[in-house]
């Protein structure tokens, strides 16, 4: 619990595009935090701050010169996010780093390792990991409620308009639903049901044809022999996915289907309803079939994460998703991307 003697923790949030906004936002209505400085070199991020009555820098090292915030949020570009982050950490300065970590694995590996030798807290912002709802899930699973866990599946289907892509870099590399959209589905379904040792993918781009894949199907291996199916597309127009289940962000209609099933031997749950489904008596495909719905507080998980960035500054904490589980889940994402250009089995 925060010490209500506790002055805010300032803290600067670098790159001010969507992402970055909302931070800034749940910054200045969070009262444990308070913010200290926008940086971002574009005349908008100026503006943005003039406005929400902050300091401005164009760059990390000009904002270091000047003052010295407790934390950092850093969602800028995905290509510059080690970059940021190893300026921080250099800095002594703890760190949530907007997922992905890094452009690939081995990139993000150097900076885990810079913040583990340099003894400064860097966090991933896998948001989701946050909601209670996915915490009252994990609680389930780990309580035995579900049994022992044989499958899982999941649904991540939406359509982005055509103009999403006239901004160049959403049409190349590295862009697609897999990296942008996925990894928080796959950082999920790790938190669930452990870690992936194997991996089998197939994408396509046969409706857009840019560089990107739009549509990828996904098999994962778990560690504990759970096995799983993903299948991600951006341009199917769909209820299934989890911006439209879960009501989470206020920007995408909120639909009541759900985006994942997690299956066990005595009952599956259904998410993110948390319909926990479980036959009468014994598990018996003839015997009734009725779902519990299971209860939780609902709460943004944006803010709760800035509370837990706090936390960790403070030295009361440790992080939800640390650098090293964003690592994980990157290993995941770059092994799907590799079985799909191999079509091969990729063993982690």
């Amino acid at each position: 619990m925060p010490d209500p003697s506790d002055p805010p923790v300032k803290l600067a949030v670098l790159g001010a595009g969507l992402i970055g906004k909302r931070h800034i936002e749940h910054i200045i209505g969070e009262p444990r935090a308070s913010l200290a400085a926008i940086v971002d070199p574009t005349d908008a991020a100026r503006d943005l701050a003039a406005r929400k009555g902050t300091a401005w820098f164009p760059s990390f090292a000009a904002m270091i010169r000047d003052q010295r915030p407790d934390g950092v949020i850093i969602a800028t570009p995905n290509q510059l996010h080690v970059e940021n982050g190893l300026e921080a950490i250099r800095a002594g300065i703890p760190a949530l780093v907007e997922k992905p970590l890094a452009d690939n694995v081995a990139a993000a590996t150097v900076l885990v390792e810079a913040a583990e030798q340099a003894g400064v807290a860097l966090m991933t912002g896998h948001h989701r990991r946050h909601n209670p709802m996915v915490r009252a899930a994990k609680h389930a699973i780990d309580a035995g409620r579900l049994g022992r866990l044989v499958a899982v599946q999941g649904t991540c289907w939406f359509h982005k308009p055509d103009d999403y892509f006239d901004i160049p870099w959403r049409r190349q590399k590295g862009a697609g639903p897999v990296f942008v959209n996925l990894i928080h589905d796959v950082d999920l379904l790790r938190h669930w049901c452990g870690e992936v040792v194997a991996v089998f993918a197939q994408e396509s781009n046969a409706l857009r044809g840019n560089e990107v894949e739009e549509t990828a199907v996904i098999l994962l291996t778990f560690a504990n022999g759970v096995l799983g199916t993903v299948n991600v597309s951006d341009k199917i127009a769909a209820p299934w996915s989890w911006e439209l289940t879960t009501g989470e962000n206020p920007a995408y209609a909120h639909t009541a289907e759900a985006c994942y099933q997690i299956g066990g031997t005595e009952a599956s749950l259904s998410i993110p309803q948390l319909d926990l489904w479980r036959h009468e008596g014994a598990p018996h495909w003839w015997h009734p079939i009725a779902a519990e719905r299971l209860a939780y507080a609902a709460e943004d998980p944006l803010v709760l994460q800035i509370r837990n960035l706090c936390d960790v500054i403070r030295g009361r904490a440790a992080p939800v998703v640390s650098g090293h589980e964003g690592l994980e889940t990157l290993r995941v994402i770059e092994a799907v991307k590799h079985s799909a250009a191999t079509g091969t089995l990729v063993r982690l």
